[in-house]
């Protein structure tokens, strides 16, 4: 028996089913029972809202509202038959109208039953459910990501001297410090939590518009009830519905996109530095590898629900269902991929002596262009450059050390010294540590960032 639920099947009533354990890591935010809770949570805040607009009668919003959500809000999704609710959806092509007679079965008082739904009509709960998804799914990336980002701010201060050998276009390049790499992962996890608390306090309003967005069968009533709704469910009031001007969403799914994004540049850092090869970090791969099978979806889900976002008129038909199952998977991707760089990040071990084993061992190349530029005032930039060249080039096809070449060979040692360029100076030009630029100057400034924010 094969029960669907939430992204993927569920087989024995395993949450998230085969592939749960790697893409709902963290805590199943957008499956089938969180569509449920969210969904009855928007019918019982406008039945409270109706209540006090006046339009049902007392105590219609409280038994709505234990009828959707249990008491005490204790919520229970096997209260509801998920296969009956399906079935509807294949009649009248989403589960709301199913939803909205079962609620209404539920609710013991005639007064209640009357509240069920009034006024609204399906999109207004999806949407409106959508939101309080959005926001669930936020609070929990948020968790994590802050975890996450603490982390790096830890490595960025201990690692701020641990000397590295940089890599551009996966070739070595000038030296720089762990500290800075982690510091770059910081300014890129704290900015990603900025997006997502903008969007979760300015972007998650309640949708309330009716068939056609006009709220007519609501009379005079209906601003009125809206902004009540959005009182009810902590969401923001917006000028005037939204069915199909869709930024709403585009903008939850462009954070949470972003924040994949920021995320996949840290697993895939953490992969390469651990390789077998260079084994400057250690980590179990599993959570870097996670993150990215789930980051690496977040492009594709993205562009679907940009396409979406056009819609027809004050309705739309059928780019609005095109974004139920992109929507839920990108929240739930990234709440999954968040959980994991916690793990991640939080269990790193830095490996300082193959860091500094891996940078002597490029013989002092990557310091070529300092060397360079130490030599090009008394030679001019051009012979500079050439004369460089051959020492690293030397250098590479015998394994004897930049230094070594530079003032061993004759034809270079002459040079050298006819520059008035002496081997202290070479020495010091080939020093690592001596060419960090202003390293420091960015780690403290992320670090400063970090604990302002």
């Amino acid at each position: 028996m094969c029960l669907t639920k939430g992204l993927v099947p569920v087989h024995g009533g395993v949450p998230g089913g085969l592939f749960g354990g790697v893409f709902t890591h963290g805590g199943a935010v957008a499956d089938d029972a969180a569509w449920l809770r969210s969904m009855l949570a928007a019918e019982a805040g406008l039945a409270r809202a109706l209540e006090r607009a006046g339009l049902v009668p007392a105590g219609a919003g409280a038994a709505v509202t234990e009828a959707a959500l249990g008491p005490a809000g204790g919520f229970d999704p096997a209260r509801f038959d998920l296969a009956e609710l399906s079935l509807s959806s294949e009649l009248t092509g989403n589960p709301v109208p199913g939803l909205a007679r079962a609620l209404t079965r539920a609710v013991g008082s005639p007064a209640g039953k009357a509240a069920v739904h009034r006024g609204a009509t399906s999109q207004d709960i999806m949407d409106t459910a959508a939101m309080l998804l959005a926001r669930d799914a936020i609070d929990a990336a948020l968790a994590d990501l802050t975890a996450v980002a603490d982390a790096a701010a830890r490595l960025a201060g201990t690692h701020r001297a641990t000397l590295m050998i940089g890599r551009t276009l996966l070739q070595q390049a000038v030296p720089t410090t762990f500290g800075e790499v982690a510091a770059g992962w910081l300014a890129g996890l704290d900015s990603a939590r900025e997006w997502l608390a903008f969007v979760r306090d300015t972007r998650l309003a309640v949708q309330f518009g009716g068939a056609a967005g006009t709220l007519a069968s609501l009379g005079d009533a209906g601003a009125r009830v809206k902004s009540l709704l959005a009182e009810e469910l902590g969401l923001a009031d917006p000028p005037l519905p939204w069915h199909t001007e869709r930024l709403r969403v585009v903008d939850v799914s462009l954070a949470m996109a972003r924040t994949c994004a920021v995320l996949s540049k840290v697993a895939r850092d953490v992969t390469l530095l651990a390789q077998t090869e260079v084994g400057e970090v250690r980590s179990s791969t599993v959570p870097a590898v996670a993150i990215l099978g789930c980051a690496k979806q977040a492009p594709g889900l993205l562009a679907t629900l940009t396409a979406a976002a056009e819609q027809e008129h004050q309705r739309a038909a059928g780019a609005w269902h095109a974004e139920w199952q992109p929507y839920s998977q990108l929240l739930q991707l990234t709440v999954s991929a968040s959980a994991w760089a916690r793990d991640l990040l939080g269990n790193l071990q830095v490996d300082t002596a193959k860091m500094a084993a891996n940078l002597a061992s490029a013989g002092g190349a990557p310091l070529a262009e300092r060397v360079t530029a130490l030599l090009g005032p008394a030679l001019g930039g051009p012979q500079a450059h050439d004369l460089v060249t051959v020492a690293t080039g030397r250098a590479a096809a015998s394994g004897i050390p930049l230094r070594d070449v530079l003032l061993a060979a004759p034809e270079i040692a002459d040079k050298l010294s006819q520059a008035g360029i002496t081997p202290g100076q070479v020495e010091q030009a080939l020093d690592p540590a001596t060419y960090l630029g202003v390293s420091a100057v960015f780690i403290d400034a992320a670090l400063a960032a970090h604990q302002q924010g």
